[in-house]
């Protein structure tokens, strides 16, 4: 199970921190007071050292993304007008499509994985093609289901046959 960190509050006791650390309280105590190890502590004096109380705001986890706000917004662009207009045999949407894509316009390999989160993130949702074949025969499809299947069709023996089973 994935807990989400309440950051405001990570943020609100590294300030109370740095607060203590400013009116001479030893680090030891600023640790006991609000719960941390001392080497929080320590790390906290060397960011408020270097950046300031800026340098103890929250900041971004994890890997910084590779495609900027306009690039996600010009590949939503290309995605709406469609996979034809993008050089497609077809109409439909595939991950790795739209890995290819964002290979061939951005410079930039995602894994099809990541691909998925990425168009989530941009509104997109998987759905499944809301027109039929352009080849389907519907006048076929209902001969084949009136004549043909009812004799492939396996039907239950008449009444005193014995089954096999």
């Amino acid at each position: 199970m994935r807990h989400k960190r309440d950051f405001k509050a990570l943020e609100s006791r590294r300030l109370k921190g740095a607060k203590l650390l400013s009116t001479g309280v030893r680090a030891a105590e600023v640790a006991r007071r609000l719960g941390v190890a001392r080497q929080t502590v320590a790390a906290w004096e060397g960011r408020l050292e270097a950046g300031g109380k800026d340098g103890l705001k929250c900041r971004r986890l994890g890997r910084p993304r590779q495609l900027s706000e306009t690039q996600c917004a010009e590949l939503g662009k290309m995605l709406v007008a469609g996979a034809l207009a993008q050089g497609f045999a077809t109409e439909l949407w595939t991950l790795p499509r739209v890995a290819k894509l964002i290979r061939a316009r951005f410079a930039v390999r995602y894994s099809t994985g990541h691909i998925w989160h990425l168009l989530r993130r941009l509104g997109f949702s998987c759905q499944r093609p809301a027109r039929r074949a352009i080849q389907r025969d519907e006048q076929a499809i209902e001969r084949w289901k009136r004549k043909r299947w009812p004799a492939l069709k396996k039907t239950p023996p008449p009444e005193g046959k014995p089954s096999s089973s």
